[in-house]
């Protein structure tokens, strides 16, 4: 059976592709993030999951730590997090920072570090 989810049950801001989904419940086996990050060197701290994630950069140049890694990524790259590897990613600017983020897990398993 298909699943169709509205944009207004996922969303924190209407206009924007900003918000989150943990798609277990509809059978899948992945969540998402829409990441919009409009303040230079917003981001969330470093943390690690027990699965890949992935980030499709839409629009933007972040600095994301993978590791002992510093990668400078930008609109149209794909950038794939290994399971259990500290990362996190800050907006370099001059404008947001936008990233659809595929988590391989159906709900969000995340373990901050700092």
């Amino acid at each position: 059976m298909a699943h169709i989810i509205d944009r207004e049950t996922w969303t924190r801001t209407p206009g924007l592709w900003q918000g989150e989904l943990q798609l277990a419940a509809h059978g899948s086996n992945s969540c998402l993030i829409f990441n919009y990050q409009a303040e230079i060197g917003g981001g969330p701290r470093l943390h690690t999951h027990p699965y890949c994630e992935i980030f499709i950069i839409r629009q933007g140049t972040g600095l994301f730590t993978i590791g002992d890694q510093q990668v400078e990524a930008t609109a149209g790259q794909i950038l794939i997090v290994p399971p259990n590897t500290p990362h996190k990613f800050t907006n370099l600017g001059p404008g947001p920072l936008e990233s659809t983020d595929i988590h391989e897990s159906g709900s969000f398993i995340t373990e901050w570090l700092e």
